[in-house]
């Protein structure tokens, strides 16, 4: 994701725009449970924290609350104490192993 977003946003992501409608909190849904696919891979789960912010977690528990899925990447290669490549190649055959998602 470029910075831009974060120098015209604000600190609020395009995505997470709070209008209360149920199509955005479905979308946002969404969202978390296909970075929580992703995250899997390197030991961590995201989830959705009060339709606000995403709380990101080793399984060990170490806990991190991330404002927006800009900032979550960031953050999970901190938790997971290591760089975090999204096209690395047993990450992509791990999603490809999971399937389409439901």
């Amino acid at each position: 994701m470029c910075g831009l977003c974060g120098i015209l946003g604000g600190s609020e992501h395009w995505t997470d725009h709070p209008d209360g409608g149920t199509q955005r909190r479905r979308e946002r849904l969404e969202r978390a449970a296909l970075v929580g696919r992703v995250v899997q891979h390197f030991g961590l789960k995201v989830e959705d924290w009060q339709g606000r912010s995403f709380l990101l977690s080793t399984l060990t528990g170490r806990t991190e609350i991330v404002e927006t899925l800009s900032a979550l990447w960031p953050a999970a290669a901190k938790l997971a104490n290591r760089r975090l490549d999204p096209l690395d190649a047993a990450l992509i055959a791990a999603l490809e192993r999971l399937g389409p998602r439901v």
